[in-house]
């Protein structure tokens, strides 16, 4: 008991005064995580991405904002009763916590809102989105460590130019990091390809799908499923060809029939262009030609010139083996048949082969 009169004396109460701060927090620590975990619930129910995004990202810097401020409230009373100069170093360092809280805050948000918006079902580019997530993210840390600098004690005059100076020392010791840095900005402002496009370099043995396109390198999955890193600084100085952008696919074949079949080629090449006309499968606002070509060594040909209206792989080659087999029943059809090749020997003298041998 006499333990806690002496607790209860004027000269101790700021003991009790500290512990109910810490109290305090740590019932207003409790009931904000209470409401904005409900508010979160509610708001994914609504249209609105940022609300989702606001919500979801405030509950942990908050939660640290809190504590700090109470600790803060705490350390105050302590060093106000004791005189305790070493805890009035912890006002900048509290300054400094609630404005990383706040950066922290904003780029869970940024991040969630992103989420939201890929997760929609909107068409939304990724690879746009990705790049102003990013950017606004690296915005927010740079304006937070020169807000935390400064409330440290730091010159942010002379961190600038400090910055300014070790720039140019950084940009020649950095070229390459910087060169993939500026490649992958090119990337996200000219857009010549975007997550899940298939893309391939003529100069380059560069083939397959894009998965994540990041500041210093571009993960493309082959087609064999080899993760394939390329740096960004690669695409400035390349081609790259992008057939997910394509229109149409191509078909543009040549066959061959018989010499002895000559007769036959007009009915064999109208009845296939009209085939093609009429192919539910094939764009005819496109070019569309089937003409007799050539006298080939051991056959006539006529090609087909055509595209067909989907893009996809897979679908594409189902066409074109229905149109091939197709034309080789017209050609059957026709009593043709398709050449192979073939050599004839003409002797000079027939009678040669009535030389008596010796």
């Amino acid at each position: 008991m006499s333990g806690f009169n002496k607790l209860l004396n004027p000269e101790n109460i700021f003991i009790i005064q500290a512990f109910l701060v810490i109290f305090v927090a740590l019932i207003a620590d409790f009931f904000q995580k209470k409401i904005f975990k409900s508010l979160a619930e509610k708001a994914i129910r609504t249209k609105n991405k940022w609300d989702d995004a606001l919500f979801l990202s405030i509950p942990r810097p908050l939660s640290i904002i809190i504590w700090v401020t109470g600790i803060t409230f705490a350390s105050e009373i302590i060093n106000q009763a004791t005189k305790a100069v070493i805890l009035e170093a912890f006002i900048p360092l509290r300054d400094a916590i609630i404005i990383a809280s706040l950066a922290w805050f904003l780029v869970l948000t940024i991040q969630q809102a992103e989420k939201s918006y890929l997760n929609s079902g909107k068409d939304i580019d990724p690879t746009t989105l990705d790049a102003l997530s990013k950017l606004a993210r690296i915005s927010v840390f740079i304006t937070a460590v020169l807000m935390i600098l400064q409330a440290l004690g730091f010159s942010i005059s002379g961190v600038l130019a400090f910055g300014g100076v070790g720039g140019i020392a950084v940009g020649f010791a950095a070229k390459d990091l910087l060169s993939n840095f500026f490649g992958g900005l090119f990337i996200y402002m000219d857009r010549p390809f975007a997550v899940g496009d298939w893309i391939r370099s003529p100069d380059r043995e560069i083939e397959g799908t894009v998965e994540k396109i990041g500041w210093r390198v571009t993960l493309i999955r082959t087609f064999d499923k080899r993760p394939l890193y390329i740096p960004n600084a690669v695409f400035s100085q390349v081609a790259v060809e992008n057939p997910s952008r394509m229109q149409n696919r191509r078909i543009k074949e040549t066959f061959g029939i018989r010499y002895d079949d000559g007769d036959k080629m007009e009915a064999i090449t109208h009845q296939v262009k009209e085939m093609l006309i009429g192919h539910p499968e094939i764009d005819t606002n496109n070019t569309l030609m089937v003409n007799f070509n050539s006298f080939a060594p051991s056959s006539l040909d006529f090609f087909i010139y055509t595209f067909t209206k989907t893009t996809n792989w897979q679908k594409f080659h189902g066409i074109k083996q229905d149109i091939l087999l197709k034309i080789l029943k017209i050609i059957e059809d026709n009593g043709a048949e398709v050449a192979f090749p073939t050599s004839t020997i003409h002797l000079a003298n027939p009678d040669i082969s009535k030389i008596p041998s010796t």
